[in-house]
């Protein structure tokens, strides 16, 4: 008499795909993550470098940018979208505002509400320092081979869509 097949022994499945472990994953991601930080910094401070008037500060032409794409907004909302404490902004409008880059305005519906609009002046320091920075992109991009450039491309619309998280 024989003794019946033995069934097959189960496939044991792995939880990871072969290859590298997961923290050897971990490991190359966080390298990964790290890298594009540092190059995406470095690219990002080059690109400040371009401005119309050299004394102004990054915060300062931060406040002319978002008043520009956005319209007026208090100093509470501009200290709140640029993470800094009202006396901060505060300062920063006072300077702007003597330069004649921007002006208070009280809300006609609210006395108590203060605007600040962005003035002629102040479009006109934006509009000139965007057009340096893009003139200097530019360059930079005429001489990098077209399969660079479509590379940066792609890698644009991945940023955008890394920024909306």
């Amino acid at each position: 008499m024989s003794l019946p097949a033995a069934p097959p022994s189960p496939v044991e499945v792995s939880p990871q795909p072969p290859g590298p472990d997961t923290e050897d994953i971990t490991n190359l991601l966080a390298h990964e993550a790290s890298v594009l930080r540092l190059e995406t910094f470095r690219l990002a401070r080059r690109l400040r470098v371009p401005r119309a008037i050299d004394s102004m500060s990054d915060g300062q032409f931060a406040v002319l940018a978002v008043l520009r794409a956005h319209g007026s907004h208090t100093l509470t909302e501009l200290a709140e979208h640029e993470r800094v404490t009202a006396p901060s902004m505060n300062r920063t409008i006072n300077c702007l505002a003597e330069d004649g880059y921007i002006e208070r305005v009280t809300d006609e519906i609210d006395r108590r509400k203060v605007n600040i609009l962005l003035t002629t002046e102040g479009d006109a320091v934006v509009t000139e320092t965007i057009r340096q920075r893009n003139a200097w992109l530019t360059q930079v991009l005429s001489e990098l081979a077209p399969e660079q450039r479509a590379t940066l491309a792609s890698a644009s619309e991945i940023m955008r869509e890394i920024a909306k998280r």
